[in-house]
């Protein structure tokens, strides 16, 4: 005679009783689906939900993270306490103030000040107008991660003589009818004759930020777009951090120097503002898992209805087969296995539903990667969506079903078998 070792008799009764659940799915399987019904629609929400809000996510925090996470900037502000004694154009940025931020912010890599003005560009017989054209230094490729890919970048002779010279993008090409080497050739900007020094690349701007079309760019040394709008002033600066866990230590440098230039007081507020895109991307990054935490709550709320009506059914069907658990009971069945096999079979019907509800929900990720948003490209129910949806369903199967199971385990055979 074979005896079989405690572990292997647990796995024969577990796997025997996960057998007798599916039969009994099976026989019944319009009250099944009808039971499971609360399961399916919650997991198929959590899929959905979570598959939707983590592309979301991930597609604003990519098009952030095309910034660099390293870059800070830097501009002018003009909070409540300093209205009527300053205007918006005294507190923006001046160029002693970059110059001293440069020399004595040493956690900054490369610092460049921005210059925007608007005119008229013509090539030719073609004309446009009000094109934004950007006054900056040379280290702003290097901030913004801009290469030139034909010709060449501002020189310090560009900046100190304040050069007519020019650096476009490749919609610029596209709009000027350009040839597609357009280095060397001249613009009229304002009027003024400019040469194409280089073309830098193209980056595709995405909606979250206004506009997915690519405009035309056209950069010139900062010092030749002050002299174009002498009336103007520095709209920003920007800089790259040379390590990103620096982002404190960054602020904190360049407050005390503009604080220091601007004599501004230890009780008054600041007339700039510093901002790290590490910051940005930290708060965001906060901000949903707020959001999938609060999402997953509210979802919740739907396990917990389905978890109730498997509870419900699981009574009903220890009340129809009363008779079944008082023969067993009468022929030596434990009244643990009796246990088991309720609370296995609430189990399997709460797995049974989370699966066709992982099925709906992934069918309807790829309904919503269908609709044109570009934030939702990237929808996908993340693998620990899956996988908590799995366990919460098999552990509503333990706690909704555990009560029925123990009713069960707990019947007199003899009363059992006396029911009718």
């Amino acid at each position: 005679m074979i005896l079989l070792s405690p572990v292997m008799m647990v796995l024969r009764v577990l796997s025997q009783t996960v057998l007798l659940a599916l039969a009994q799915i099976y026989n019944n399987k319009i009250r099944t689906m009808l039971t499971t019904l609360g399961i399916v629609v919650a997991v198929g929400s959590i899929i959905l939900v979570m598959g939707a809000l983590s592309g979301m996510q991930q597609g604003v925090l990519s098009e952030f993270e095309k910034f660099g996470a390293k870059r800070v900037f830097m501009d002018g502000a003009l909070p409540p306490s300093w209205r009527g004694k300053l205007s918006r154009r005294d507190v923006q940025l001046k160029q002693a103030e970059i110059d001293a931020i440069r020399e004595h912010v040493t956690s900054l890599r490369h610092l460049c000040a921005m210059y925007y003005g608007a005119y008229s560009i013509q090539y030719e017989e073609i004309v446009l107008e009000g094109i934004s054209v950007v006054g900056i230094e040379p280290s702003w490729h290097d901030i913004a991660n801009r290469e030139i890919i034909v010709g060449r970048r501002f020189s310090t002779i560009d900046l100190e003589q304040s050069r007519n010279v020019c650096v476009i993008n490749e919609k610029a090409i596209e709009e000027l009818n350009l040839p597609k080497d357009a280095v060397g050739e001249f613009l009229l900007l304002s009027g003024r004759r400019f040469l194409v020094a280089g073309i830098v690349e193209t980056i595709e701007q995405s909606a979250i930020f206004g506009n997915s079309d690519t405009q035309t760019e056209v950069y010139i040394p900062i010092s030749t777009a002050k002299a174009l709008n002498p009336d103007g002033w520095i709209n920003f600066a920007q800089g790259e951090l040379k390590d990103a866990d620096g982002a404190d230590e960054i602020v904190s440098e360049i407050t005390y120097v503009l604080r220091k230039m601007r004599h501004i007081e230890p009780d008054e507020d600041d007339t700039f503002q510093v901002q790290v895109m590490q910051e940005i991307i930290d708060n965001l990054n906060k901000i949903g898992f707020v959001m999938t935490l609060i999402t997953g709550l509210v979802v919740m709320v739907s396990l917990l209805v389905g978890g109730i009506g498997i509870m419900n059914i699981m009574l009903v069907s220890v009340s129809e087969r009363t008779r079944e658990i008082g023969l067993r009971k009468a022929m030596g069945a434990h009244p643990m296995v009796i246990l088991m096999q309720f609370l296995v079979e609430a189990v399997v019907l709460c797995l049974a539903g989370a699966v066709i509800g992982i099925a709906v929900g992934q069918a309807g990720l790829l309904g919503i990667r269908a609709l044109p948003f570009e934030m939702l490209e990237d929808a996908a129910a993340p693998l620990w969506a899956i996988g908590l949806s799995a366990g919460l369903s098999a552990a509503a199967g333990v706690g909704f079903g555990m009560f029925p199971a123990i009713r069960a385990a707990l019947l007199n055979p003899i009363d059992a078998l006396r029911h009718e």
